[in-house]
């Protein structure tokens, strides 16, 4: 994994805007609608070529394709794999049950959204059987990424994790939730094994890891849920042991939505679960009001050796364009606390597209973010090594 080794290089989490005809489709094929099959691939090789070439023109240096052929960052998994069928239903979040006005906003705002709450749950033993789709995904995004005349300085692809497939689709088949995690993670590992083969960074998106605190298990105590993802660690370093550490990298999240986040699990209750992951990067929010004060964590509880870590220094749920200045302050806090400017990598608190239709960033605001991000980036280069 390339390191900010003379300057900061910048990245994002995953997701991106889709264009509104191919969300269409998507959302539409995600409710089980009949859609035109030829007219989807060209859809969504189109949205691929323009995601790569825009991330490329606002300076991102870690690209990907941005997930323009999935429904949602997790619920894609039921596309591709068996064992899933009915409804799952989630509970509703602390925050949102405490705040119902915001609540009915947001319900609102997703209505017309890809399945969120409601995906299919495991109703069999599930089963990854055929690879195709996620070799699809990785040779179209190499195929467009090697076609632009400037190139990343690495691409990477995201899976989701175990722990996150069983949290959003719920169980109704296995005896123990922790007998369906490891069973997912026997799955998922030929996903992972895949996107690695194809010489690409394998990014896992992990929110389960702190945004179920006040989701799923919300009336659990805190040792009880740190036990259970603990667990959920457990079954990603199954999933990913034939994978060296350092071509994976981990996103932890609270949740990708502008609400009250009043419950939310503390950083330093989790970060030691956090480390015990084989990753050689973890992705953090701390761009996000609720958790920006919590990069001095990482000073008390330093990354294990060798890890690097990519800050969120852009919030990716409001229209506001950070000034570069203010990344640039967020990417040296970040510097301070991990003791080295080589180990960080700037980023986005998460996706801006986590499910079609869901979106809470305007797309010409996205990219104005990410301009911004590069832009924060060149001003904390020129601090931190010196120059003029």
């Amino acid at each position: 994994m390339r390191r900010s080794d003379d300057r900061i290089l910048t990245t994002h989490v995953g997701s991106l805007p889709r264009n509104p005809a191919l969300r269409d489709l998507l959302i539409r094929q995600d409710r089980g609608e009949a859609v035109d099959a030829a007219a989807l691939e060209r859809e969504i090789d189109a949205a691929v070529a323009a995601a790569v070439a825009k991330q490329l023109a606002a300076g991102v240096d870690v690209g990907n394709d941005g997930e323009q052929s999935r429904p949602g960052f997790v619920t894609y998994v039921n596309q591709r794999m068996r064992g899933f069928g009915g409804e799952s239903r989630r509970p509703i979040s602390r925050d949102l049950a405490e705040f119902p006005d915001y609540g009915e906003m947001l319900a609102a705002r997703r209505r017309s959204a890809a399945r969120i709450n409601n995906a299919p749950q495991a109703v069999a033993e599930v089963a990854y059987g055929d690879l195709a789709e996620a070799a699809r995904e990785c040779d179209r995004f190499v195929r467009h990424a090697d076609a632009q005349p400037a190139k990343f300085a690495e691409r990477f692809v995201t899976a989701a994790s175990p722990g996150i497939i069983a949290t959003v689709h719920l169980n109704a088949f296995y005896d123990s939730h922790e007998r369906y995690v490891l069973a997912l993670a026997r799955e998922m590992r030929k996903e992972y094994e895949l996107v690695h083969a194809r010489g690409l960074l394998l990014q896992l998106d992990c929110p389960d890891l702190a945004m179920e605190r006040v989701r799923l298990f919300q009336d659990e105590p805190l040792d009880r849920f740190v036990t259970i993802i603990e667990t959920h660690v457990e079954a990603i370093n199954r999933a990913v042991a034939k994978i060296p550490p350092e071509r994976i990298r981990l996103h932890v999240c609270w949740g990708n939505y502008d609400g009250p986040h009043t419950h939310d699990v503390a950083l330093e209750a989790i970060l030691p679960a956090l480390y015990r992951a084989r990753d050689g990067a973890l992705s953090l929010e701390l761009a996000n009001p609720r958790h920006a004060h919590e990069v001095k964590v990482l000073k008390r509880h330093p990354l294990p050796d060798g890890m690097l870590l990519l800050p969120g220094v852009i919030d990716s749920t409001t229209n506001f364009v950070e000034h570069p200045e203010v990344v640039a302050d967020r990417i040296c806090q970040a510097v301070e606390a991990v003791g080295d400017r080589s180990r960080v990598i700037a980023s986005v608190d998460c996706g801006f597209g986590t499910f079609a239709g869901s979106e809470m960033v305007a797309d010409s605001v996205v990219w104005a973010k990410l301009k911004a991000l590069r832009e924060g980036a060149d001003l904390a280069t020129r601090r931190l090594w010196g120059r003029a």
